[in-house]
This record gives C-alpha cells, structure tokens and sequence, in this order.
C-alpha cells in the first residue's frame, strides 16, 4: 500500500501540483494491473492496492479536469519484467510461458514495449480526451469468462 498507493497519490498530487501551477494541459498515467479487474489473479494485498489506485486514478479525473489535466492508468496482464521475475523467482522466459499459456491472446507474447506503446498513445494528443480509463494491456483476459474454457 505504501509504493503502489501513497507513493503514486504523492505522485499525482506533487505532478498536478507542478501542472496547474504552469496552466500545463497533459496527462498523469499510472500503472496498474489486470488484478485492478479482477479477484483471484494475484495476493490479497497486490490486488487490493491496484483496485485502490483505480478509484485514486478516476478521482484525480475528477478534480483535475477542470485543469485540462487527464488522468489515466494502463493495467497489463503478465509482463516478464525484472520486478515480476524477481517476485515469482523465474527467468523471463519461465514468466512468458506461464503468461502465454493462461493468456486469452495467443500467437504473442506480451512485451514491457506494448505496455510502452499504450502509455505513449495516452500521453498523445490522439487521446486528447480519455480521462479516467483503465486501460487494459491484457489480450482480452479480463473480459473473458475463463471458467468455460474446457468446453
């Protein structure tokens, strides 16, 4: 709760700080995760702070868009990053694999760069006016009931 939830509200709130104070229309994007959608994807503790930072993410819409400041999170499914290999104890290849093989997408493997890119494009001025969104880098995962996937 203290990285993923107090760290990013002290993020919004210095970062809108600085923005309104130099009248800088822009975006604010914060990283969640596919556990910000739905229970039972990960521990109780990451879960709840990433359902936490969605509701922080839609109230500083809220209040900042007066101020043309939007505000935006992106939650990816399972990315073989150094932070989540550390975490499970695997190489990136051993994360891939058991992404790819729960993964709703198949035929490719989400890459930190796709994450990347769907920050860029709400950073853009192409997405001049989403605000509030949660934006899901996750293949479809978490709009797809899995419990029918043996029929």
């Amino acid at each position: 709760m203290a990285t993923n939830v107090r760290g990013v509200a002290a993020t919004i709130k210095h970062a809108a700080r600085a923005m309104v104070v130099k009248n800088i229309r822009g975006s604010i994007i914060c990283t969640t995760s596919i556990a910000s959608s739905l229970g039972g994807t990960a521990p109780h503790a990451y879960t709840i702070s990433k359902h936490a930072l969605v509701g922080l993410v839609r109230t500083a819409c809220s209040e900042l868009g007066v101020h043309g400041i939007r505000v935006n999170c992106i939650s990816p499914f399972g990315v073989a990053t150094p932070l989540s290999c550390k975490a499970y104890n695997l190489k990136p290849s051993e994360v891939e694999a058991n992404s790819c093989a729960l993964a709703n997408l198949k035929g490719i493997v989400l890459k930190a760069k796709h994450v990347a890119e769907a920050a860029l494009f709400l950073a853009s001025d192409e997405s001049a006016y989403i605000s509030g969104h949660n934006l899901a880098v996750d293949g479809g995962f978490t709009v797809v009931n899995h419990s029918f996937s043996a029929i």
